[in-house]
């Protein structure tokens, strides 16, 4: 007879948070070598694996101890991932916990009000670097296909769960979830969904922003500021610039009407958040200045799109310099008499698209239906922080949806931590989500 739901549940019971928070103090523990800030500092995640690895290895086929099936994959030394897989019964059927990764940003802690790099407990609070992100995921996980192995329910589907390395940082790329998806050693996650485990607050997070960043360099012709009609202004040529770039964006990139259906916080946006010039006296008009800023893009729109708009936005107001707003009578961006022009030009680095989670997927309505169950409502979000590697996953044919159980308020800041009331929910939401898919 197959187990009902109701069996799986009391199979799995709760989260113990003694072997939590156990696990959990190990993995603090090892958070200053896990930090992902090339080239200065370069996570050697085979630390965190080794953790892991000593609580699934006594129930694993690797020692004969119990079912689940292991594979420690690395594509760069001392940085390696881990597939752990709890076999089901019926072939195609299955669902996937992915991007619990094992780096952390960097965390210093000077400015902290506890060490950073070892698990403090105050009460509810679990407190240190990577406990909400992503750490205290990656034990919260470990504790759920640890307690598979342990008690072996007769599950139709087959659970697996992906341990990354190399998330927080790409310029080193072929590390992480990218190759396991290279090799195909995530295809047959797709016949099921894939909950990316690397958000936060408890709610599904159903859609995230795209990210651009740009440079628009302005090169005018330094002279006196006494004698401004013999000079082009790149500061002026640069704010009349961005204003024009701008309102040619916010025109073709308007908001969405998904967004609404999305609960998106903001619509796509183009802004400066950095200037630059080379120095000089207040009495001199510069040569030159840079504008640097970005894109959040809501992921209804292409990122590829963008940054050719934005290029043609840049291209045509160099040609018609001359039709571009200036300010007072003497300030002009042409001087023809000196045959010299001023000059504008963009360049990107390396962007990342946004992604909108399918809501008409399994996947999505049991997640829904757990938190409902565990956390007593359900109200998923969206913002326009940016995840990276899950659009490319979607874009491969995964169901991807994605949740955590850490706090939003504590992500990438100073003194983190997460709440054990929240990571219990969490074990208890995955729980939920096991026993409705196999229904």
């Amino acid at each position: 007879m197959d187990p009902s739901s109701s069996d799986v549940k009391a199979t799995l019971g709760d989260l113990d948070r003694g072997s939590f928070t156990a696990l959990l103090s190990k993995l603090i523990g090892e958070a200053r070598h896990v930090q992902n800030n090339p080239p200065d500092l370069i996570p050697q995640e085979d630390r965190i694996v080794k953790h892991v690895l000593d609580s699934l290895l006594p129930v694993s086929t690797a020692t004969g101890g119990g079912p689940l099936v292991l594979n420690h994959v690395g594509y760069h030394p001392d940085r390696g991932n881990l597939i752990v897989e709890y076999p089901g019964a019926e072939p195609g059927r299955i669902l996937s916990f992915v991007g619990m990764h094992m780096d952390v940003v960097t965390a210093n802690p000077s400015d902290w009000e506890f060490d950073p790099f070892s698990l403090s407990i105050d009460g509810d609070k679990l407190r240190g670097r990577g406990t909400t992100d992503c750490l205290g995921h990656v034990a919260l996980v470990t504790e759920l296909m640890k307690r598979l192995g342990e008690t072996k329910p007769k599950l139709k589907s087959t659970v697996v769960a992906v341990f990354i390395a190399s998330e927080e940082n790409s310029s080193i790329p072929g590390v992480g979830v990218d190759a396991l998806v290279k090799d195909g050693l995530l295809n047959k996650l797709k016949e099921g969904p894939l909950f990316w485990i690397d958000t936060a607050d408890k709610q599904p997070c159903i859609g995230t922003g795209g990210m651009i960043p740009w440079k628009l360099k302005a090169t005018g012709k330094l002279f006196h500021s006494g004698l401004a009609h013999k000079a082009i202004n790149p500061l002026e040529l640069a704010m009349e610039a961005l204003k024009e770039i701008q309102t040619r964006f916010y025109n073709d990139f308007p908001p969405h009407p998904k967004e609404q259906v999305y609960g998106f916080a903001t619509p796509s946006t183009m802004k400066p958040t950095q200037w630059s010039y080379p120095g000089g006296g207040i009495n001199q008009i510069p040569a030159e200045c840079i504008i640097s800023g970005d894109v959040r893009l809501t992921p209804f729109y292409s990122v590829t799109d963008v940054v050719k708009n934005l290029q043609e936005y840049v291209d045509d107001i160099n040609v018609n310099l001359e039709k571009l707003d200036s300010r007072g009578p003497v300030s002009k961006y042409v001087l023809p008499d000196e045959n010299l022009r001023g000059r504008l030009s963009i360049s990107f680095d390396e962007p990342m698209s946004g992604v909108a989670c399918d809501l008409n997927s399994r996947g999505y309505h049991v997640l829904c239906k757990a938190t409902q169950e565990v956390v007593g409502h359900v109200k998923p979000y969206s913002i326009t922080g940016s995840l990276p590697l899950i659009r490319e996953l979607q874009d491969e044919g995964f169901d991807v949806q994605t949740a955590g159980y850490g706090l939003m308020a504590t992500y990438h800041a100073k003194n983190e931590y997460c709440l054990f009331s929240d990571m219990s929910q969490g074990y208890r939401v995955f729980v939920s989500v096991i026993s409705q898919l196999e229904d």
